[in-house]
């Protein structure tokens, strides 16, 4: 126990440091934490702790995922809901089958397992990307656009992925479509309902109390109950942890004084207090991403592999972003082609896609290379993709060096 605190503090001891300098050098500050870990590994192996499925499910992707659904105004999302929902719907599908099609075919590899790995790497990272868009000062329709369609995309992802492993694993054997669409419907209805659930039992209780430490735990204990309640009756975790801080933000925090359930000293506070949390937990993963992927031995699958499965994902996405928003061009949900290429480019993957990587089970073919392949695909995402996005944004003239 003390060995594990020591380093957990000894890592985000180190973080803190990177964001000061980061901060100097403008230097995105998620980048900055995965080459530093890089760096850190490769001079000191057994540096810091390592990521496992559990870590990032129980104590990264409940804050974080709560955080960035809290900013979300429903009206807002309603708004674009029909190009939301296709991208991250259908998209999910078109990115999770065009990466299955492309594994099969030209790197060999069996179908159940090129099926699994196209559904876990379909799952975008908003915590990247709404990091990086913080930093640059990024706001409007294309935030909006950007940051829910990587948010919803991770409900979407995570439940394809359960289906998936069902499927390779055996246990979907024999399943009708029928019996496909009820899976999917209880997986995904029943977490939207637990986290309606669990959220507004909180937002009830707050309203019995002005006193802002109590309104900040009620909060705590929604996001991380919403997910831990889904995932106990199988159903979507990261889509309850989703519907509880859409519900608790727009109910609280983007409401107006006299509405909110929230007191105004409440209000701000549990604004920083997520906040805070979120850049804690974004600081630990992408540090120990940094860790993780400097350990990998990726020599052992050779280059062409990595630059091969990178290439594919890239393609994946831009099959999934360009047809489905021309749809929408003559509609009054146009997306112009500027925001378009910035939904190509920063489709970033991240912790989720580690999670579902991390938990995948020793009996499937290929299982380690699907892991090494997952870490390739996030390290390219977060520093290459990470680093040109900010000229990009530059170029297409979303931001202007006076910000």
């Amino acid at each position: 126990m003390d060995e594990h605190l020591t380093q957990a503090v000894a890592t985000l001891a180190v973080a803190m440091i990177v964001a000061i300098a980061a901060r100097r050098v403008k230097l995105p500050y998620t980048v900055g934490l995965v080459i530093v870990g890089a760096v850190l590994t490769l001079t000191k192996p057994d540096f810091g702790p390592h990521l496992t499925h559990e870590f990032i499910f129980d104590l990264i992707l409940p804050p974080l995922l709560f955080e960035a659904a809290l900013s979300l105004s429903w009206r807002e999302l309603l708004r674009d809901s029909v190009p939301l929902l296709t991208l991250a719907g259908l998209g999910t599908l078109i990115s999770a089958g065009a990466v299955t099609a492309a594994c099969v075919t030209l790197l060999g590899w069996p179908l159940p397992s090129a099926a699994v790995f196209g559904a876990l790497i379909a799952a975008t990272d908003p915590v990247a990307i709404i990091a990086m868009f913080k930093d640059n000062e990024v706001k409007g329709r294309l935030r909006l656009l950007v940051e829910s369609e990587s948010l919803l995309n991770d409900g979407a992802a995570a439940v394809l992925f359960v289906m998936a492993l069902a499927w390779a694993e055996g246990h979907g054997a024999g399943q009708g479509a029928g019996d496909i669409a009820v899976t999917l419907g209880r997986i995904v209805l029943g977490g939207v309902a637990v986290g309606a659930l669990v959220g507004g039992g909180a937002i009830v209780i707050a309203m019995g109390t002005a006193e802002h430490l109590v309104e900040a735990a009620l909060t705590t204990i929604a996001a991380f109950g919403s997910f831990f309640v889904a995932e106990h009756f199988e159903v979507s975790g990261v889509l309850a942890t989703v519907t509880a801080g859409l519900m608790m933000g727009n109910l609280g925090l983007l409401r107006e004084d006299n509405r909110s359930y929230l007191s105004y000293k409440g209000r701000e506070f549990v604004h920083a207090f997520w906040e805070f949390a979120a850049f804690v937990a974004n600081s630990m993963v992408f540090l120990m991403i940094g860790v993780d992927v400097a350990s990998t031995p990726f020599s052992d699958y050779g280059l062409a592999l990595v630059l091969s499965v990178i290439g594919i994902v890239l393609a994946a996405r831009a099959l999934t972003v360009y047809p489905l928003s021309a749809l929408f061009l003559p509609t009054r949900w146009r997306i112009s082609w500027g925001e378009q290429h910035v939904l190509w480019w920063g489709g970033l993957r991240g912790a989720l896609g580690l999670a579902l990587a991390l938990s995948l089970p020793d009996s499937l073919p290929h299982r380690d290379v699907m892991v090494a392949a997952t870490f390739a695909v996030v390290a390219f995402s977060i520093v290459v993709q990470g680093l040109t996005m900010p000229p990009l944004l530059r170029a297409l003239g979303f931001v202007t060096d006076g910000r």
